[in-house]
């Protein structure tokens, strides 16, 4: 059995999803759109779902709009924005620079189109740079999209203080919150935000579906045209099945946050950056600031993380250089060179994301491994 340090790629389907999903699978076919008893009951469960993942945000169900993932919500919410209404007067969009790329190239897509873009800066903890922003809001912005904690670092952004600065100029923001529904709490009240992202597989339900959080009044344009579901906003046949699992997902993962899950997991982790810097020379932490409990991102020197991985892999054990999303680039990482580190640094991070089911013997195992596999390659730093 291998060692799964990749939680912020994605989760393994939790027992209680499957379980909830069993009974269901040749049972709820009808479409939830038609209005007969098969269909009826498929639109009964997927409201049920809704107002589960409503309730994992401290929203109300009819504010949640169902997508196919974290992309599209992200998607949804920068072009939705930017083709409503409200954008005839408007056409300044601000944008933290160590934004997931469903972000950064949406971003970089209405810039092409007209709109003036900002890059937010970050400081060198990977925290958006308040005094930066607060210099380029203004009455002409439309919209700030900032994420509530990094994918690759794990820091915490802080939201409530970028609401707080667009509010005085009446600029929407978004957050991108994929990264944080289940390891911190998230709540739409007290973040203040007007458009919020989250996804199923990141919080132990399947792939392929998320949702989109939009405040009450505000009025998006949609993507996709062709069909009354979601309200017109997201036409198409709704994933039930799928909508079903992450409404099971999403309440779980605020209950195991309610029962200490997140606290047990951020002592493994400390943990297993502790034994790392105390047994291997050269070892860095990327991202000092407030994270998430699951996440550390370190950077060996000498050797490319990608080369780590897959010496790790080799022995059963699952790490991350970065994105999954931006798995396969020989670039180094957008958000650690946006921390100010050189190419060379960045080049040598690898990511470990912990999970619920993280055990003290594997971070054990794992620091073992690690050493011997440094020290294979570079005997002279020992």
């Amino acid at each position: 059995m291998g060692i799964y340090f990749d939680h912020n790629a994605t989760t393994p389907i939790r027992k209680e999803v499957l379980e909830a999903l069993e009974p269901l699978l040749g049972d709820i076919f009808g479409n939830p759109s038609s209005l007969h008893n098969y269909g009826q009951k498929a639109r009964h469960k997927m409201e049920e779902a809704r107002e589960k993942v409503a309730w994992s945000i401290g929203a109300d169900l009819s504010h949640i709009f169902f997508t196919s993932g974290g992309t599209e919500s992200n998607n949804l919410a920068i072009f939705g924005v930017a083709y409503s209404e409200k954008a005839e007067k408007r056409k300044k969009i601000l944008v933290s620079s160590i934004e997931h790329p469903s972000v950064l190239e949406a971003a970089k897509a209405l810039r092409n189109r007209g709109f003036e873009v900002h890059f937010i800066p970050v400081d060198p903890n990977g925290v958006i740079d308040l005094v930066k922003m607060e210099e380029l809001v203004d009455d002409h912005t439309l919209l700030a999209s900032v994420m509530l904690a990094n994918n690759e670092t794990g820091v915490i952004q802080p939201v409530k203080e970028v609401v707080s600065l667009c509010k005085n100029h009446g600029v929407l923001v978004h957050c991108d919150a994929v990264q944080a529904l289940g390891k911190i709490k998230v709540e739409i009240e007290e973040l203040g935000v007007d458009l919020l992202s989250i996804s199923a597989h990141k919080v132990y339900g399947p792939k392929g579906v998320g949702a989109l959080y939009v405040r009450e009044g505000l009025k998006l344009s949609p993507l996709f045209y062709g069909g009354h579901q979601e309200k017109g906003l997201r036409p198409g046949t709704e994933n039930t099945l799928g909508i079903i699992s992450f409404g099971v997902a999403a309440e779980m993962a605020v209950l195991d946050l309610e029962k200490g899950v997140g606290e047990r997991i951020k002592q493994l982790r400390d943990l297993l950056e502790r034994l790392i810097i105390n047994r291997i020379p050269l070892v860095v932490v990327n991202g000092k600031g407030p994270r998430v409990p699951n996440t550390t991102n370190l950077s060996f020197a000498f050797i490319e993380g990608e080369a780590l991985m897959l010496l790790l892999n080799e022995e059963g054990i699952a790490v991350s250089t970065g994105s999954a999303c931006s798995s396969g680039s020989l670039e180094p990482s957008h958000v650690l060179l946006a921390m100010g580190l050189s190419p060379e640094i960045a080049q040598g991070a690898t990511r470990f994301s912990l999970g619920k089911d993280t055990t003290r013997e594997e971070i054990l195992r794992t620091v073992d491994v690690l050493e011997e596999k440094v020290k294979g390659a570079f005997p002279f730093l020992f």
